[in-house]
C-alpha cells in the first residue's frame, strides 16, 4: 500500500533518502554539485513528503517559500528501483495541494538540463519552463518551470 507523510526536516526517514539524492546528483552534477547544494540544506526547508510503499521510505520531495504567493519544490527523489511507477508523480501532485492550502499561487523549481526524467516528469504535469530565477539566473546547465495553481484573479 502506498502512503503519503507529510513532515518536516527533521523526520527519522529523510535521512537516507536525502544521502541517496545528494549522491545521485553529485555524479550528474559534477563539478558543479557543491554550488546546486548550497541551495537545498534541510534547515532552510520546511515541509517535506515521504513517500511510503507497505512501511518503506521510497521517495520525497519539498516545499520551500521563495516569495510570497511563490513555492519552489525541492528535494524531489525516487529510489532507483521504484521509478516508473508514477510515485514522483503523487509526490509532486501531493506537494502541489499542501502548496495550494498554505495559500501559494503558483510553484518553481529548477533542475540540470542532464536530468531527463525530471524534466519529463514536470513537463508531464503541467509545468513549462521559464527564465531561470534567483540564483539560477545565467547558469546554463539549470533549466527553472513553473505551475500555476491558483489563478490570479
Amino acid at each position: 500500500m502506498i502512503t503519503l507523510k507529510r513532515t518536516n526536516s527533521e523526520d527519522p526517514d529523510l535521512p537516507l533518502l536525502i544521502k541517496q539524492l545528494d549522491a545521485e546528483l553529485a555524479v550528474t552534477d559534477g563539478e558543479d554539485h557543491a554550488f546546486y547544494d548550497q541551495f537545498n540544506k534541510l534547515d532552510t526547508i520546511k515541509n517535506f513528503i515521504i513517500l511510503y510503499q507497505d512501511r518503506l521510505p521510497l521517495g520525497c520531495g519539498a516545499l520551500k517559500e521563495y516569495e510570497l504567493g511563490i513555492a519552489e519544490v525541492k528535494r524531489m527523489f525516487v529510489k532507483p528501483e521504484s521509478r516508473g511507477k508514477g510515485l514522483a508523480t503523487l509526490i509532486l501532485n501531493e506537494l502541489e495541494i499542501w502548496a495550494a492550502e498554505l495559500s501559494f499561487q503558483k510553484c518553481i523549481l529548477e533542475t540540470g538540463i542532464r536530468q531527463l526524467d525530471a524534466i519529463n516528469l514536470y513537463q508531464k504535469n503541467g509545468y513549462s519552463i521559464i527564465s531561470n530565477y534567483g540564483q539560477y539566473a545565467g547558469v546554463e546547465e539549470s533549466l527553472c518551470f513553473e505551475k500555476v495553481l491558483i489563478p490570479e484573479e
